[in-house]
């Protein structure tokens, strides 16, 4: 990243705030000063306005912060750009369903480092916070919980960037194929919505269609790995190193263990399977002959929504009253939830081919997003991206 001035001040306009300032850098409490000494208000969101009421007041703004600024040692910079804050908005108001838009400023440099933490792109803005200085960024939000990043274009005088959020676990964004790519958005509010409405949010939901599956199949896999191994021995009466059982009442102990440990993958099904199975229509499928098992599945989520529930209420219950519960307790919980869902699981092993076969069939965009599907498993898990971040601060 290349060097930026200690204390910045990049000034932009904005039909409702006037002239519009944010400060950032390592000193850019010496930016603040500046500001505050020329006259400008400190709004909620952490940015700086002036009310440019005429010609007059605008030269004598101007001249305050040149003034100040050279006192404090800040730098200031025009944007060629309009006030982010109100282009988020602009572009908000014109997706589908109901969006809002919040100016978050990254003042310090470490601050933009918190954002590899929510950052879901293998494109331009993520290349943007290895390479370039982001001091400030719009993120964008529906009432379901999606959240995209707006930034300005770094190198460009005109056009954004615009990526998407997440606060789900997600693989290195170079090897996961099912990572959205950013997309590059025109100067124009209403050119740039149309562009995120009909090419970034359908993409968007197919990378969410790809990540659950995905997050399904692992989940799937690992069990499998246990439970075939646990199967091996019930039924040849030795361990998987060939040494027999001395005693079979073993075998009882071995599955309480296994469904201790397997409850915590099946809760990776219990979350993202429902909404997987939404899309799935069998009988639309050259394997009409599917529908049998898909109705299999969704009876065996059924049968575990107790347990599910169960679980979310003990892990909510004990984050608001209690600082933390034995390990030894939380395996006996984990151990009968398990075994209560044993069946369930037994028949997500079985049907498990099924439903990633009618899952794949079913991602949005239709039968063109299959051409590059994501791998069946990714049972590696990378390294996060580059350059790791600092003790959280913001997001």
């Amino acid at each position: 990243m290349p060097p930026n001035p200690p204390a910045q001040i990049t000034l932009a306009t904005s039909r409702a705030l006037g002239l519009v300032a944010i400060a950032s850098g390592e000193e850019y409490q010496q930016a603040h000063h500046a500001l505050q000494d020329a006259g400008f208000n400190r709004l909620p969101n952490g940015v700086f306005a002036a009310p440019l009421t005429g010609p007059e007041a605008a030269r004598s703004t101007a001249s305050a912060l040149v003034h100040h600024a050279h006192q404090h040692g800040a730098t200031t910079t025009p944007s060629p750009r309009p006030y982010l804050g109100d282009i988020g908005t602009e572009i908000a108001s014109r997706l589908p369903g109901t969006w809002s838009a919040t100016l978050e400023i990254y003042s310090h440099p470490l601050v933009q480092e918190d954002l590899w933490y929510g950052l879901w792109d293998a494109g331009d803005i993520h290349r943007a916070l290895v390479e370039h200085r982001i001091p400030f960024a719009s993120v964008l939000e529906n009432t379901a919980g999606t959240e995209l990043l707006l930034i300005e274009r770094p190198g460009h005088r005109s056009g954004y960037l615009l990526g998407a959020l997440t606060e789900h676990e997600k693989e290195d964004p170079h090897d996961d194929p099912a990572t959205p790519r950013s997309i590059v958005l025109p100067a124009d509010p209403g050119l740039a919505a149309h562009a995120v409405t009909h090419t970034f949010l359908p993409a968007y939901r197919r990378a969410l269609h790809h990540r659950d599956l995905n997050t399904v199949l692992r989940a799937l896999e690992r069990i499998r790995e246990e439970h075939e191994t646990l199967q091996a021995i019930k039924e040849s009466g030795r361990y998987s190193d060939g040494v027999p059982l001395r005693d079979t009442r073993l075998v009882a102990g071995m599955e309480r263990d296994f469904a201790d440990w397997a409850w915590l993958s099946f809760t990776q099904v219990l979350e993202h399977a429902p909404g997987l199975l939404a899309w799935c229509r069998p009988r639309a499928t050259p394997w009409p002959q599917d529908a049998a098992a898909m109705s299999r599945l969704r009876e065996a989520l059924a049968e575990s929504e107790d347990a599910w529930n169960e679980w979310n209420d003990t892990r909510n219950d004990l984050c608001s009253i209690l600082p933390g519960m034995p390990t030894h307790e939380w395996s006996q919980i984990r151990g009968r939830l398990g075994l209560s869902v044993l069946p369930a699981i037994e028949t997500w092993l079985a049907d498990g081919e099924t439903f990633e076969r009618q899952v794949r069939a079913a991602v949005p965009g239709g039968p063109a997003a299959l051409s590059a599907p994501s791998p069946r498993l990714l049972t590696a898990r990378p390294a996060l991206p580059p350059t790791p971040p600092a003790t959280p601060a913001h997001r």
